[in-house]
């Protein structure tokens, strides 16, 4: 079992790399690697897609990175491979981004990414620091997890999603903020498991036994 953590040069990935490692070994994961090979993502049997920054700049990036970004396609699309996005990496599932410019996405999950506007002026973008879950559906990657456990929030967009069967669970900043989307063999959390302590890191477990 091999999960791939892609790297198209959006970030720092030391620490993710660490959290699928630890956690990998806990639940008899399989082999975890980061990898910008198209070859390890083709033959992966997860892929992980993680993302920091604007999501212009990481939609090009990962589109210009041709073999990588093919490869992903194939195995999600056609073969049905576990995916999970993470911050921008969720985002780039959305069918636009409206970040600084419109921005097609992946398209794997249908709604717009916009910018953050709490109802109450003191609430500040971005959202960053930990807030409680409220799960909307129930998911394997929620086993071990309830509404009201927390996880840690960088960011001051959010995926607004068409469908709500496929908003899994989101969190209250003066609104509702998407904080999980899924379908199919595809999952996306808003936040950063790898920071999100015990919590996340059990997600991250989830994720590496879910056979959907």
């Amino acid at each position: 079992m091999l999960t791939a953590i892609i790297d198209y040069e959006s970030g720092n990935l030391h620490s993710a790399e660490k959290a699928f490692q630890r956690m990998a070994r806990e639940v008899d994961g399989g082999e975890v690697v980061v990898t910008s090979d198209a070859d390890v993502v083709a033959r992966a049997d997860r892929l992980v897609l993680p993302g920091d920054g604007a999501f212009p700049a990481c939609a090009e990036e990962l589109r210009g990175h041709r073999g990588i970004y093919e490869a992903m396609v194939e195995a999600v699309e056609q073969n049905g491979r576990p995916f999970l996005g993470i911050c921008v990496g969720m985002q780039l599932m959305a069918t636009t981004g409206h970040e600084y410019r419109d921005t097609p996405g992946l398209g794997w999950v249908q709604g717009d990414v916009v910018k953050i506007t709490p109802s109450d002026s003191a609430l500040k973008v971005p959202h960053m620091g930990w807030n409680n879950l409220v799960i909307d559906h129930d998911h394997a990657i929620f086993d071990g997890i309830t509404s009201g456990d927390h996880c840690y929030f960088v960011h001051s967009y959010h995926f607004r999603v068409n469908d709500p069967a496929e908003r899994l669970a989101h969190v209250d900043y003066g609104g509702d903020v998407t904080a999980v989307i899924g379908r199919d063999t595809m999952v996306g959390m808003q936040f950063h498991p790898e920071k999100s302590q015990d919590i996340g890191l059990r997600m991250i477990g989830n994720f590496l036994t879910w056979t959907p």
